[in-house]
């Protein structure tokens, strides 16, 4: 049985008419009637009763109609996703992204994206999660990565929380406790980073919730810079914690959990333009965002400093 036999009885059932649908697959009357005899033949029953001009279907006809429909249906939806693979590994992905997001989670994101896309071309740019709001609305980019950020005229789903940590260097009193109470933090030199930033609106929310005033030594706009001036002992400060993976490995600095239990979280996002034409590029990396960040997969959204304050505190 071959394909190019299931179009020619379909054309016949659509035009109840062989020449019509001759002319329909640009055939000639006697090659598609060629075409039904096999197909008769190899189910053993004819599949039409000829009348005159005009041809319906038998009983045998009217039993294989809809395995016919479904065969050629899955037919095209397969070459569908076929073509689909052939769009996505070509073209060209913009991606706005908040700095912090683009400087420590992004390069894994994107390193996987490239393994199975390599002929994808990205471009990132980067900003405050308000900028990269713009970038989405004015289309510059087609993803916008960014600490949740809501708009009428975007789409955005929760991808993971980060969460900001208490670091210190290693050799600070409080990681000898094990522990710190935002009281005594209040006496430290604290130093901090990027004022306009989501993570010091959220910072600013614990002291003014715990009634202190923080004994601000240095303000400044690099996480890099920050966590420089931390593993010189200048000072400690409070940063998204994806950002101190490597120096906490390499034991330069070092996190301490709150006494209180303050659970510092920055809900992390990804945005497309509403009812935009994203293209298969982008639903291949909107596809692996999800599945490297599923909704409520267990862990993702975990206080890395959980149970060290079960243990200390309780």
């Amino acid at each position: 049985m071959e394909i190019g036999q299931l179009e020619a009885f379909l054309q016949v059932v659509q035009h109840h008419s062989f020449s019509r649908a001759a002319e329909a697959l640009e055939l000639t009357q006697p090659s598609l009637s060629a075409r039904i005899l096999a197909l008769e033949r190899e189910m053993g029953e004819p599949l039409f009763q000829r009348m005159g001009r005009g041809v319906r279907l038998t009983e045998a006809g009217r039993a294989f109609l809809p395995y016919v429909e479904r065969a050629l249906e899955a037919l095209r939806d397969a070459t569908d996703a076929v073509d689909a693979t052939h769009r996505a590994s070509t073209g060209k992905l913009r991606i706005g992204s908040a700095r912090a997001i683009c400087a420590y989670v992004l390069p894994r994101i994107v390193e996987t994206f490239h393994r199975t896309h390599p002929g994808v071309d990205v471009a990132i740019k980067t900003g405050r999660s308000s900028d990269v709001l713009e970038m989405v609305l004015s289309e510059e980019v087609q993803v916008g990565l960014t600490r949740t950020m809501v708009h009428q005229d975007t789409e955005s789903r929760h991808l993971y929380d980060e969460h900001v940590v208490l670091v210190t260097h290693p050799s600070h009193p409080f990681v000898r406790a094990g522990v710190a109470s935002i009281y005594d933090v209040a006496h430290e030199p604290l130093i901090l980073y990027d004022k306009e930033s989501s993570y010091f609106v959220l910072i600013n929310r614990v002291v003014r919730e715990a009634g202190i005033v923080p004994n601000v030594q240095m303000d400044l706009d690099s996480i890099e810079a920050t966590k420089r001036m931390i593993e010189r002992g200048l000072g400690i400060s409070f940063l998204p914690y994806n950002s101190i993976l490597k120096e906490v490995e390499q034991e330069t600095l070092a996190t301490v959990p709150l006494k209180e239990g303050y659970n510092v979280v920055l809900p992390t996002s990804v945005m497309v333009r509403k009812a935009a034409n994203h293209g298969a590029v982008v639903d291949a990396f909107l596809d692996l965002l999800y599945s490297l960040y599923p909704e409520g997969l267990p862990g993702v959204t975990k206080d890395p400093l959980a149970e060290r304050k079960r243990a200390i505190v309780g």
